[in-house]
């Protein structure tokens, strides 16, 4: 009996300690008794490319204590090619940032730190309504704070106070002489220093060791327009119509091209080996780098296997990439390879150029703006629409001979358009 007597005792004693916890948890705020926590998950720098091993992180698309979904965009990392985006793997609430805006992060380096969790829409209510209760006391003194009513009548003398304006006379005066300092800066010699983004020192230094590596020499000859604008002017409201292309001239060019590799192949091969290449690399496939200017600098996205392609299908191609580029979502694939470049400073309207030769490859076109000129046609001198091509060749590969005639084939398919269907 004495024993289920102490054993009766001990359970009544328990229950009292439960009852004792469960009121004392019921006196804490709200706020303070929501314990539940998550896991919390480090998300470090993306792999890039293979020839990418660190960027700079440009900017934190969020801020710290900000819910983020699955896959949501959290930083942008600058490289020397694209810019990469940093995605939450799952859905959390960011709790710190491990790096820094302009710091220079590798591949693998921790980015940032997220607790791991649904939306805090449910919890966001619970945590908000208490600071709503505090102000329904503080509200109830109201007589307390219409008491302190005079303080408009101290607002007044302030304002008489500000009012008189003597001192700001006496300020204006002296203000007087420094009027000709003033005007002396009319004539400012400031200087502004910014650093240079990596894709525009790629760039740079891209440009510089095709110019110390390669023989570079330029070709120029003019082609008249006139039929191709024809071809152009009668198709493109029925392309547009049928297949949602703007038909333009850069296919045109760029079958044209492909063509005059088929009598010159030469042209589309690239130097490779040790010491400057020992071999020669003959494709027969074009890839062609379209060069497109964007905000951060000159792009070249490449458009595959041109070769399989017709008039409508590598206009859509060419615009798709030009438009991934402007909004700044070329991938890494996007740019790498290419055989072959062109470059149409025409849309900016210049006249003349010598673009420069995108290594590993061999050649490159340039193009320029259309401008009505007189000509001898049949003996009689006419107005048509001329443009001037250029071609910059690596002379270690390609002789004069073979670049003169690549340029004047792509001029007679321009000139003559039906002979890209023969």
């Amino acid at each position: 009996m004495m024993y289920r007597g102490l054993r009766l005792a001990a359970r009544a004693a328990h229950k009292l300690s439960l009852y004792n916890t469960s009121s004392a948890l019921r006196q804490i705020p709200v706020q303070f008794q929501h314990v539940r926590t998550y896991a919390d998950k480090i998300i470090k720098v993306p792999a890039m490319a293979e020839s990418i091993s660190e960027g700079t992180l440009k900017q934190w698309n969020k801020a710290v204590g900000d819910f983020v979904e699955q896959d949501e965009e959290i930083a942008t990392i600058e490289t020397d090619k694209i810019d990469v985006a940093v995605n939450a793997p799952e859905a959390g609430v960011i709790k710190e940032f491990l790096a820094n805006e302009e710091d220079t992060v590798t591949v693998g380096q921790d980015l940032v730190r997220i607790e791991l969790g649904g939306a805090p829409s449910a919890d966001k209510p619970a945590a908000e309504a208490p600071k709503e209760t505090p102000k329904e006391p503080t509200s109830e003194p109201q007589p307390e704070q219409k008491a302190p009513e005079p303080k408009p009548q101290e607002t007044k003398p302030q304002e008489t106070k500000a009012a008189p304006p003597p001192p700001a006379k006496e300020e204006a005066h002296t203000k007087m002489p420094t009027k000709p300092a003033e005007t002396a800066t009319l004539g400012s010699r400031e200087e502004k220093r910014v650093k240079m983004n990596r894709m525009r020192l790629r760039i740079a230094e891209r440009l510089k060791q095709s110019q110390n590596t390669a023989a570079s020499l330029t070709t120029f000859n003019e082609v008249d327009m006139s039929e191709l604008m024809a071809f152009r002017s009668k198709y493109k409201d029925e392309i547009l119509k049928k297949t949602g292309v703007k038909l333009g001239f850069m296919s045109a060019f760029s079958r044209a091209c492909v063509l005059a590799m088929r009598d010159l192949p030469i042209v589309n091969a690239s130097i490779e080996g040790p010491n400057g290449g020992d071999t020669i690399v003959y494709r027969d496939y074009v890839d062609i780098s379209v060069a497109v200017a964007t905000e951060k600098g000159l792009v070249t996205p490449v458009v595959r296997n041109v070769e399989a392609l017709d008039l409508v299908g590598i206009e859509k191609a060419i615009a798709d990439m030009g438009k991934k580029a402007r909004d700044g979502k070329l991938t890494i694939e996007d740019m790498a390879g290419g055989t072959f470049t062109i470059s149409n400073g025409g849309v900016f309207g210049s006249l003349m150029g010598t673009p420069i030769i995108n290594l590993p490859q061999t050649a490159v076109l340039g193009l320029h703006a259309i401008k009505d000129r007189p000509v001898a046609v049949n003996g009689k001198l006419e107005i048509r629409p001329m443009m001037y091509l250029a071609l910059t060749y690596d002379h270690r590969l390609l002789d004069g001979r073979e670049a003169v005639q690549f340029l004047i084939k792509v001029k007679e398919y321009i000139e003559d358009p039906r002979k890209m269907l023969l």
